[in-house]
């Protein structure tokens, strides 16, 4: 992946062009001061700093001489106690901007990210150069839409807020290569996300998500895929098409462990069961020989999973958990539906294998499997 704060230029040239006034304890008054002193400022020109590092001081805002740093590329905030971003940062060339672990709030942000152009009757919003955000470790309490205007975005971070949830016209960052949600309280993904088509790394640790959407399956490029800490007790199964997978994190989560047995299921409704005779017959009622919501009903059929069993089922149905090989190294829960109880199917240990090979195996694979689910 592309590093943006550092690949610019050579060593010598990014420190030509860097203030480093880090670790410093400046407040916001003596900060000023450095920058507007010539010999603070160690002469250099504002027209030709590019890298501007302010984090970990003492500062609750920014100095309104930010705004003659007119090819400021990387501004770090980072570690302040920054209530504020005033728009005028909007009109930066800013490449990069991290502003992580401050007391950022919703309404501390600009309410757009987008530069104003001047335009016929006043201003209007323009583009950003923006392809790092990082707003970690602050105080928002839900997705700040208008990042989904930063349609050059490639990186976004936001862990580590009190974010519930996540916008839906989040589709419309298609150039986003990371975003890192995690250490939130986000219950829903939607299904937008499995838009996000270049997607590399997706962050959604440490949050409340009880079940992820089938669009996930849709993420081709994405090699990275951080769920701990969550809720879920099953995976969707169309998971294991993301061929380009390499990191797949699931500990504590209230993952099944083992194969559903027993599991009690309701006495299927006489329609289901005729509906089931009719699928299994193979028999297809024209338009004229049953009512027509008697078709569609019998057109919603869902076929059992079970290879052995070409049964069918309506609205009853067994939650079934079956461990599947992943990434080749191993073997995760995901959840199928079967139309019996009688359907599970047990492995059988491969036929001229011996039962102490069988049980080495099985050994190893419930040590890979507490592997990828406790980490």
């Amino acid at each position: 992946m592309e590093v943006y704060t550092s690949d610019s230029s050579d060593t010598d040239s990014r420190e030509q062009k860097t203030i480093d006034f880090g670790r410093m304890s400046l407040d916001l008054g003596t900060l000023e001061d450095h920058l507007t002193s010539p010999q603070k400022a160690l002469l250099k020109s504002s027209g030709d700093i590019e890298t501007m590092l302010l984090n970990h001081n003492r500062l609750v805002g920014l100095p309104r001489v930010l705004q003659q740093f007119a090819n400021l590329k990387v501004l770090d905030l980072s570690s302040n106690a920054i209530t504020q971003l005033p728009d005028a940062i909007c009109q930066l060339p800013l490449v990069t901007l991290i502003a992580k672990n401050n007391l950022l709030t919703n309404c501390s942000l600009p309410k757009s990210l987008l530069a104003k152009q001047a335009g016929v009757g006043g201003y209007s919003h323009g583009h950003s150069t923006l392809k790092e955000l990082n707003l970690s470790g602050n105080q928002l309490t839900y997705f700040p839409e208008q990042v989904t205007e930063l349609r050059h975005l490639k990186y976004l971070y936001v862990g580590g807020n009190k974010i519930t949830g996540i916008s839906k016209d989040i589709w419309k960052m298609q150039s986003l290569h990371v975003l890192s949600l995690g250490g939130n309280l986000i219950s829903e993904v939607p299904d937008a996300v499995g838009s996000l088509s270049q997607l590399q790394a997706l962050v959604l640790c440490d949050n409340l998500i009880e079940n992820l959407p089938m669009s996930i399956a849709r993420l081709k490029n994405l090699k990275s895929l951080l769920l701990h800490k969550n809720r879920l007790r099953h995976l969707p199964k169309d998971i294991v098409a993301l061929k380009n997978l390499t990191e797949l994190s699931l500990r504590d989560n209230p993952l099944v462990v083992r194969f559903v047995q027993d599991m009690a299921l309701k006495p299927p409704t006489l329609l289901e069961l005729a509906g089931r005779i009719v699928k299994a017959s193979g028999q297809r009622p024209g338009p004229y020989d049953i009512p027509r919501t008697l078709a569609e009903y019998l057109n919603s059929a869902n076929c059992c999973v079970n290879p052995n069993c070409k049964g069918v089922f309506f609205d009853n149905r067994v939650e079934h958990i079956k461990f599947v090989d992943f990434c080749g190294k191993y073997r995760v829960p995901l959840l199928q539906y079967l139309c019996s109880s009688k359907c599970i199917e047990h492995e059988e240990p491969a036929r001229g294998s011996s039962a102490s090979s069988s049980a080495a195996s099985s050994a190893n694979s419930g040590f890979m499997m507490r592997k990828v689910l406790l980490g």
